[in-house]
């Protein structure tokens, strides 16, 4: 499988020209409806964590009690890779890291496909 098989484009659900899906619970008639952000209402309020993962690093319990304040932490990325972004402890993102007004924030460049079992 090569890297990009999993990438799926973000979709803006409440764009003119969002995708439409076929309803078939009305019988044999087929309607078109588009999908719009309200579809989703009902699950805005459910909580979820997300974690961004700017990279990993492992140690020894002596050596993490042995870091303070300006400690330089070597991590296993680069400046300038993809993060990789969880929802509830499952990867389902790689983005940037960005800066929004003496902020940091994360902006998602990719979504990872899930794979089903």
């Amino acid at each position: 499988m090569s890297d990009i098989d999993g990438k799926v484009p973000l979709q803006d659900l409440n764009a003119a020209d969002a995708p439409s899906i076929v309803d078939d619970a009305g019988g044999g008639d087929e309607q078109l409806t588009t999908r719009v952000a309200s579809d989703l209402e009902a699950v805005f309020d459910v909580p979820v964590q997300v974690s961004a993962v700017l990279g990993r690093s492992r140690m020894g319990v002596g050596e993490l009690l042995k870091l303070g304040p300006g400690t330089v932490l070597e991590l296993d990325r680069r400046v300038g890779e993809a993060i990789d972004i969880y929802v509830n402890n499952r990867l389902v993102a790689r983005g940037e890291v960005v800066l929004v007004e003496d902020k940091l924030g994360v902006t998602m460049t990719e979504i990872i496909k899930a794979e089903r079992a």
